[in-house]
């Protein structure tokens, strides 16, 4: 198939070629053997050491200042920059400078990677500069950069659009070498938790991510399919149920970095594949796992930052211990005013009318009320706070309080107004457990898709006997963020998902249109996973209901919502052209 190219493409596919009949491998096989990096010599060099009189150094070319027989360049390695001294005398035989002539000053392009072997002097302006005697080149570049320019205080061509930089991270890296330093606080950030945990002596495993039920969180999972098996599968919206059958079989503490699914919305705090951290330590209850939850947050921020209050956005945010500790019902009381500690359905709706709240496509008292805590109180807990002891309604796999009924031991860490952690006693009482996913199954039926399903893998487990057990689960991307000090997911996930270009929502929204989506919100569709009528049929008119209703508070759109029956409607004719 053609490619179309540029005009800058086509001509570095030609000096590609020249570079072939000269017989310069554009990128030869063997390796380059570096001595040094560029940050290395920059913060080490002085005239009066050796150390830097024989170097060989390797990056891409960022610059040129192309002179007569001389030109300096600036090369960009893993560490940083540095610049080079190129002399035609240096780097071309007494007979030829066709090297300097034409390869480097005709065929080497900014974005080419280049090896260079030299010595490490400093210029008249004292600029710490490699001089040098061999030039190799690595790896030709086929697309040009984007060239950033600085004049009077001002950066232009910059490569600054966020989506963009999400959908080619790979340039990103290149032009951007800052975003680099996000990923090694974020490497950082999972050796230091993951150090504080084998310290304890916790042991790290490894569960399924194909499950034939899914389970240990509310959500929608992706679908797949085994051919060989012949059956569908999962992929795991979380590894609590897994970890438990291990703490029943006999493994006292156990914790799983991993990779989970939850096939949902997008926002700037949910990326539909992402990473948690998992323990489960037998014997121990929520109250031992707030204690370990604040040293480890502690002990994570020194590793980092060296000190234990540090910049998120405009607040400064302390994990010096101890966090503070405040019950839900509390929590909601504090912020607007109301005890809906013993409130039924109707009268919790009925505070959710005066705190003008939109209940559209949400019910169940569990759900109500967190969508009030969500709405009124989440946003104001800056600092690290422990909300504690939640109805049982939004809890089915935590144990019963020991002293407060209808609440369990469970309790959720809120950072700079967002979830971080949440953790619980675990239940371990298999008739309870049964009980309560069986109350989930009925959820289901009313139309709740993100309900749990009855495993009876995991219950024949705890059946066996669980000992009582601390669970807890951390989202290590929402971590990253707040150590980075960045307000967005994307901004700690190399990949992110992304919805489809623009150019191809374009193309569907005529598809949505066609089943008779109002074009108001074809755009909030979209947003939410729903791209064409065929994406309609893995949900269902409350889910849709529910995800239209934030995304319009989000971009404070007017319109009164569709009417169940408008969605039902979507859903019917988009099932009737699947059929076609």
């Amino acid at each position: 198939m053609a490619i179309e190219l540029s005009e800058q493409e086509i001509i570095r596919r030609e000096a590609l070629q020249q570079l072939r009949q000269m017989g310069i491998n554009p990128y030869p096989n063997e390796g380059y053997p570096i001595t040094h990096y560029a940050k290395d010599i920059l913060d080490n060099f002085n005239e009066d050491t050796e150390i830097f009189d024989d170097v060989y150094i390797a990056g891409r070319i960022m610059s040129r200042r192309i002179m007569g027989g001389a030109s300096f360049i600036e090369i960009q390695d893993s560490t940083g920059r540095i610049q080079v001294y190129i002399k035609q005398d240096d780097i071309c035989p007494p007979d030829d400078n066709s090297f300097y002539q034409i390869v480097f000053k005709k065929l080497l392009d900014i974005g080419d990677i280049v090896g260079i072997h030299g010595f490490v002097f400093r210029t008249k302006m004292g600029e710490i500069t490699i001089h040098a005697k061999e030039l190799k080149l690595l790896a030709k570049c086929l697309r040009p950069l984007p060239i950033v320019k600085e004049k009077d205080g001002k950066t232009y061509h910059a490569f600054t659009d966020p989506e963009q930089r999400y959908r080619n991270r790979t340039l990103d890296l290149i032009v951007n070498p800052h975003v680099k330093d996000i990923f090694r606080i974020r490497t950082k950030m999972v050796q230091s938790m993951r150090d504080f945990l084998n310290q304890k002596n916790f042991m790290e495993v490894e569960t399924p991510i194909l499950q034939p039920i899914y389970g240990g969180a509310a959500a929608r999972p992706f679908k797949t399919y085994h051919n060989t098996l012949d059956t569908s599968l999962f992929l795991r919206i979380a590894d609590e149920l897994y970890l438990k059958r291990l703490i029943a079989g006999g493994l006292d503490a156990v914790y799983e970095f991993a990779k989970d699914f939850r096939n949902e919305g997008m926002d700037r705090f949910h990326n539909p594949e992402f990473t948690q951290m998992e323990l489960y330590v037998a014997y121990k209850d929520y109250y031992w796992m707030m204690d370990t939850v604040e040293e480890m947050l502690e002990h994570i921020c020194l590793s980092i930052h060296g000190k234990t209050d540090i910049a998120v956005g405009d607040n400064i945010i302390s994990f010096g211990r101890p966090f503070e500790r405040i019950s839900l019902f509390d929590a909601i009381k504090k912020f607007t005013g109301f005890d809906i500690s013993n409130m039924n359905e109707e009268e919790l709706i009925e505070i959710s009318n005066k705190l003008d709240i939109d209940l559209k496509g949400i019910t169940g008292k569990g759900k109500i009320i967190d969508t009030i805590f969500g709405e009124k109180v989440e946003p104001n807990l800056i600092q690290p706070t422990f909300i504690m002891d939640y109805p049982i309604e939004m809890s089915p796999l935590a144990k019963k309080h020991r002293s407060k009924p209808g609440l369990v031991e469970r309790f959720e860490l809120m950072v700079n107004g967002k979830e971080l952690c949440n953790a619980y006693s675990e239940l371990n009482d298999p008739i309870d457990q049964r009980n309560r996913l069986e109350e989930q199954l009925k959820l289901r039926q009313l139309g709740d898709e993100e309900a749990m399903i009855l495993d009876e893998e995991f219950l024949s487990a705890i059946e066996l006997g669980m000992p009582p057990t601390a669970g807890l689960g951390i989202g290590i991307d929402r971590l990253a963020m707040i150590m980075t000090n960045v307000n967005s997911i994307q901004e700690v996930i190399f990949f992110p998902q992304m919805a489809p270009e623009r150019k191809a929502i374009a193309m569907e929204s005529e598809s949505l249109k066609s089943i008779g989506v109002p074009d108001i919100w074809i755009p909030l569709l979209t947003e939410s996973g729903i791209v064409t009528p065929n994406d309609l049929l893995d949900t269902n008119a409350n889910k849709i209901l529910n995800n239209l209703g934030g995304l319009r508070k989000k971009h404070k759109i007017s319109d009164a919502l569709p009417s169940k029956e408008d969605v039902e409607n979507w859903i019917a004719k988009a099932k009737n052209l699947s059929q076609k």
